[in-house]
């Protein structure tokens, strides 16, 4: 082999080990951003990245937006009292309204 094969071999070998480590690196963002943030679905968003590079990358993105959002934590019961204290309310408006005759138009 002469010296260029060589130095041919090394260049490619060091193309391999950056994509390799890119691909890596691209993949352990987005969980990292989300564990980091105490994330809800860290776990997801691990999994997900990793599924969106190895599928083609096209929804790689989104699951890295998705590490970074804050999800809303809706408490079932605190709705569910809102809930019934906006109908307690409807129906005390319903009820203040004059009643429609049974009659038809004259």
């Amino acid at each position: 082999m002469t010296f260029i094969d060589v130095f041919t071999w090394i260049v490619l070998m060091i193309i391999v080990a950056t994509v390799v480590g890119v691909f890596v690196f691209m993949g352990l963002w987005p969980g990292k951003v989300a564990s980091q943030n105490n994330h809800p679905q860290a776990e997801a968003i691990k999994i997900g990245s990793w599924v969106a590079l190895i599928m083609g990358f096209a929804l790689w993105p989104v699951v890295l937006v998705w590490a970074y959002s804050k999800p809303t934590n809706a408490n079932t019961a605190e709705l569910n009292e809102k809930i019934v204290e906006l109908e307690t309310r409807l129906s005390q408006i319903e009820s203040g309204w004059p009643k429609e005759e049974q009659g038809g138009a004259s």
